[in-house]
């Protein structure tokens, strides 16, 4: 008799503005705000029964991820196997130990015959990434995992989800003109958001200034998303970059530049690093004439990433 296999996966994101403000203390304090969008780059995590069922055996993770671990320790499930795989490079910037923790929770969750809260799923999995593995971080990854399609987020004392009403023809000219390269450069996260939040404490005017513009720009970018405007989302997330990499010098990199200027140079209208940067991929945003000029430009200084939006979100895939 074969053994019992749950498979679930989870999106990755691309994050077009408001990165930041959804992380404590900034979003308890001022109120953040996040627009981004899932794709269909997943963690797909998979749990089957252990071979000898029956043993109460201590159940163990094929994988080296520290989430799996914390994800099985927090389930208290015996005699299962867990293995999580990835089609998108770690450390890429898209979410992607949000979406590994996501697909862990929700796998666990079927095998125990439960139904799926999306909401209570991203927070444990946001918990165990900050409490019990210390991963400093927000909530978009994790809601973006969960829930799937374009997303406005607001951050307060609770987190409102809010989906984009994306028409077919804005979610397939977004696909289109939105490229995605990997610098091939690992990025330092954890270390530039520790040292933002601790300007952000200390009051630094260019911090506030930028967090504060940010949000507002990224409440704007959903307005335009949810509007089929995507030469005004370009715009604004080229204006958001501005900003963002003000925060800390280590969040630009002479890669990042690079492909910044050379995508500008070659038609695209706006382009910024994903996530907390330092490295990791670049969402460019290429005007509707100059999207295959862009493309081949950018091929010398990274790996493009293919991807198509995901609305399903958390979803079992076995």
């Amino acid at each position: 008799m074969n053994p019992r296999k749950v498979v679930v996966r989870a999106p990755t994101r691309i994050d077009f503005g408001g990165g930041w403000t959804d992380v404590p203390p900034y979003c308890s304090n001022e109120g953040g705000f996040v627009c981004n969008a899932a794709i269909n780059r997943y963690a797909v995590a998979t749990v089957t029964a252990s071979p000898d069922p029956g043993q109460s055996r201590p159940s163990r993770s094929t994988s080296s991820d520290p989430l799996v671990a914390a994800a099985l320790r927090h389930a208290g499930v015996l005699d299962v196997q867990v293995s999580l795989v990835n089609d998108f490079p770690v450390g890429s910037g898209s979410g992607g130990s949000s979406a590994g923790s996501a697909a862990v929770l929700g796998a666990l969750a079927v095998w125990h015959g439960l139904s799926w809260d999306r909401r209570k799923i991203a927070e444990e999995g946001r918990r165990i990434e900050v409490e019990e593995l210390g991963i400093a971080g927000g909530r978009q990854d994790h809601y973006a995992a969960t829930h799937g399609g374009a997303l406005a987020l607001r951050f307060a004392a609770d987190v409102t989800v809010t989906r984009l009403p994306l028409s077919t023809r804005t979610a397939e000219t977004l696909e289109r003109r939105a490229l995605l390269v990997h610098t091939n450069e690992s990025r330092i996260s954890g270390h530039n958001i520790v040292e933002v939040l601790n300007s952000y404490r200390d009051g630094a005017p260019r911090v506030l200034e930028a967090l504060r513009r940010m949000k507002a720009l990224a409440e704007r970018m959903s307005l335009a998303l949810a509007a089929g405007d995507i030469d005004e989302l370009g715009r604004l997330v080229g204006e958001h970059w501005w900003h963002q990499r003000a925060l800390h010098p280590a969040i630009p990199t002479p890669r990042i530049d690079a492909i910044i200027e050379r995508a500008t140079k070659c038609g695209a209208i706006g382009a910024k690093a994903m996530g907390a940067s330092g490295g990791g991929c670049v969402l460019v945003i290429a005007s509707d004439e100059s999207v295959e000029r862009v493309r081949d430009a950018l091929g010398p200084l990274g790996t493009p990433l293919s991807f198509r939006l995901d609305f399903d979100g958390l979803c079992r895939s076995d």
